[in-house]
This record gives structure tokens, C-alpha cells and sequence, in this order.
């Protein structure tokens, strides 16, 4: 039964922040056929999941799954949340909108289900620590990972080894910079580029435990993110001479011509490299944060999850069509076209470019992203662009403490 009641307020709170959308149209059987609604998040996406829906659908000649991926993805779906039109099936990401979401009885509970069967359990665990919930909402599907991306020839050419350290990266960038060359490409003028340090010295240096105290109240970015501060700034030292000028898509087309040996990115950002050199020889490495390497972990979240709705008149029909989408030939094909990681178990990423993030997953040596466990209200992207730019780290805790508050306080009310 859903779970409207004050977690609804905190929905319609939710949307305030962003723009009110119209929801999209409904279903119809006129053809005798059940039709599903499959609504996903990822633009990057459409085209790999439109394939997996036509095949689906020339297998199953009585189902017939439409995918509806519409901008601003997450505002139209709580509009139609609020507007009682949820589609069937939902994929997004393990985030703070999902585990509102999740809160207010919106996804059939799964907890138990078949569909987890084969699943990573480390992921199921990432869904649950961000709903705070014991029942398990959504399935995970696709996973990606946050770190750094090197250029291999530049590497040998400088005779450098991989970082396994905090140390060792500085030493690395110090060592580019004095060949001449640019060690880390920034792209800060697009705001959400900023949080990518964020999220891997975070959960590593401070844990994402501190989020579930930081919801009770109990503890402050003040208290435990000033080495994380400080560590983000001195990486700018190392960047090149427009870090706030520059895009994600000029990052990307710099760093794929070879103009900077190092670029702090996720694995998303591989299918776009390779469009501008496929040649490109590229090496991918676990983001170090402290100075032992034994106590690294790889960020890896869940990036795409699969929730059927409470609502929903087909779950048995959208349960198969999950089904679908989990086994091995087809999350297989959906990784490999995404440079991504399956979150189910022996289905691996084999593309070279990642090859040494591979002993991080076999050993379950990996954490979720910090931005995952922060509310959208809060702002952080904005938040994180102005303290690179302003280097004021008190003002930058400060800044998120306050705004976590305001948003935790929203939520509170009736």
C-alpha cells in the first residue's frame, strides 16, 4: 500500500525546486495487447535500451514495452507521480530522488523476488543504504565507476608508473606538468564536472556512513570534510589555464587528441572519447585519496535500476520484461555499448580501456558515489563550482551544511 502521506509533501517539495512538466499520455489495448511503460533517465541510453525493447517485443507478440525518455527525466516523472499517471516500469539511477521516491510506497516492494537472484549483493546494499529502507525497491542493472582516466603513451613517454597513492598522484602530476605537458584536463564550466573529486575523496576519506548521521542530524560537513576540501583544491594546481572555461564535450575531445595526460572523469565518458580518436590509448585507474593503497577503494554505484510501480495494472507482464533485461546476453550487449559494469553477477566489462578496475569488482572493493546519498535541493553541483572557484573551504562547508538543513527541514514539515 502506498506510503503517501507526508513523504507526498516532500515530492511536491521536490518539484519546487525544478519546473513543472506535463505528464505523458496513458495506455491503451485496443490491439488486445498489454502494453507496458518503460520510463528511463539516460539520454546516452535510449538507443542501447530501444534495441532491447524491440527484441522483447518480437519475442513476446502479446506484450508490447514503449520506452519514454523525455528531457529533465526525473521532474516529469515525480510530476506524474503527483499527477497519479506512474508509468510501469522505471529505470534511474540509486539516488536521493529514487529513495524519496521509494519512501512515499511508489515501487512495489521486491524484496525476496527472483529478479535479485543473480544480482551483486553489494549493489542490492547500495539501493538499501540510500533508501534507508529494509525492503529492496529496485533491481540493480547497469553500474558505472568514477576515477582517473590516463593516456598511455604519455605515460610511457614520461617513464611514469600508475598511482597507487595520494602521494604518488601529486608526484605524477608534478612530474607532467614540468614536461610541458597539462597533467589533469578540468571542465569546470559545466557545474556537475566539479563533484567528480568529490565523489571519490568523500566516500573514501570521510565513508558514506557519515550521510546516514548527517540525516539523523548528528553530524556536519564541517566536522569531516575539510581534508576533502583541501585535496580538491590542490588538485586545480595541476590543471591547465582555463579549468572554468571549458566543458565536459571539450574535455573530452581535449583529452582524447592527447593534450593532457590525465583526465579525473567517469567511464561514461569512454564511447564519447573514442567517437573523437579510437585509437586513443587509454587506461583507467581507481581515484587515490589517502596513502594506502590497501584502503582504496574503487567509486562504483548503481547508475541504472529497474523498479516496477505499485500501481502499475501489468506487474506480472513488467516483471518479465525485467527478466529480460537481466539476462546475460542482453545486460551483456547493454554494457558493452555503454561502457559500463553489469550489477549482475558473471557478467563482465571486457573492453581493455578498464581492464585494471576489474580486480576492484571481483573483490567487491568499491563504494558508492557521495552525490547519490545528497538531495538534489541542495544544490551541490553549484555549491562545489563556487568553492573551486572561490577556495573558501569554511564558506563551502558551511554552505552545504546549511542547505542540507533547509532541505531536511522541508521534508520535516506536514
Amino acid at each position: 500500500m502506498r506510503r503517501f502521506g507526508r513523504i507526498g509533501s516532500v515530492i511536491i517539495a521536490v518539484l519546487l525546486t525544478g519546473t513543472l512538466l506535463a505528464a505523458c499520455g496513458g495506455k491503451t489495448s485496443a490491439d488486445g495487447k498489454v502494453h507496458i511503460e518503460f520510463f528511463q533517465n539516460k539520454p546516452e541510453a535510449k538507443d542501447s535500451f530501444d534495441k532491447l525493447v524491440a527484441k522483447f517485443n518480437a519475442e513476446n507478440p502479446n506484450i508490447e514495452v514503449t520506452q519514454v525518455n523525455p528531457p529533465d527525466a526525473e521532474t516529469v516523472l515525480l510530476t506524474r507521480v503527483v499527477k497519479n499517471d506512474e508509468p510501469d516500469i522505471v529505470g534511474m539511477g540509486a539516488t536521493d530522488t529514487f529513495s524519496v521516491l521509494s519512501q512515499s510506497g511508489i515501487f512495489e516492494d521486491l524484496t525476496g523476488q527472483p529478479l535479485l537472484d543473480q544480482v551483486n549483493p553489494a549493489y542490492v546494499k547500495q539501493v538499501t543504504d540510500v533508501t534507508g529502507m529494509t525492503e529492496i525497491t529496485g533491481v540493480p542493472y547497469a553500474t558505472n565507476a568514477n576515477g582517473i582516466m590516463y593516456n598511455k603513451e604519455i605515460f610511457r613517454k614520461l617513464n611514469l608508473q600508475v598511482p597507487k597513492t595520494w602521494d604518488e598522484l601529486i608526484q605524477t602530476a608534478k612530474a607532467v606538468k614540468a614536461a610541458g605537458i597539462i597533467p589533469f584536463y578540468f571542465t569546470y564550466k559545466d557545474d556537475w564536472q566539479t563533484n567528480l573529486s568529490f565523489n571519490a575523496l568523500g566516500p573514501n576519506i570521510v565513508g558514506n556512513d557519515f550521510f546516514k548521521a548527517r540525516r539523523a542530524d548528528e553530524t556536519t560537513f564541517k566536522d569531516h570534510f575539510q581534508e576533502v576540501a583541501e585535496k580538491m583544491l590542490a588538485l586545480l594546481d595541476y590543471g591547465h589555464s582555463d579549468n572554468f572555461g571549458k566543458t565536459y564535450a571539450d574535455g573530452n575531445r581535449a583529452f582524447a587528441r592527447g593534450e593532457a595526460a590525465m583526465y579525473i572523469q567517469g567511464t561514461w565518458a569512454i564511447p564519447e572519447l573514442r567517437k573523437t580518436n579510437p585509437d586513443l590509448e587509454l587506461g583507467f585507474f581507481p581515484f587515490p585519496t589517502g596513502n594506502d593503497p590497501n584502503k582504496a577503494n574503487l567509486i562504483s554505484g548503481v547508475d541504472t535500476l529497474l523498479a516496477i510501480t505499485e500501481s502499475s495494472k501489468h506487474k506480472e507482464e513488467a516483471a518479465k520484461f525485467v527478466e529480460f533485461l537481466l539476462q546475460p546476453e542482453n545486460i551483456g550487449q547493454y554494457i558493452e555499448e555503454q561502457t559500463a559494469f553489469s550489477a549482475v553477477e558473471g557478467v563482465n566489462q571486457d573492453d581493455p580501456a578498464v581492464a585494471e578496475l576489474k580486480p576492484y569488482f571481483e573483490q567487491s572493493r568499491f563504494v558508492d558515489f557521495a552525490d547519490h546519498f545528497i538531495p538534489a535541493a541542495v544544490q551541490l553541483n553549484s555549491i562545489t563550482q563556487s568553492f573551486l572557484q572561490n577556495r573558501n573551504i569554511d564558506g563551502f562547508l558551511n554552505t552545504l551544511d546549511t542547505e542540507w538543513d533547509k532541505v531536511a527541514n522541508r521534508r520535516q514539515t506536514p
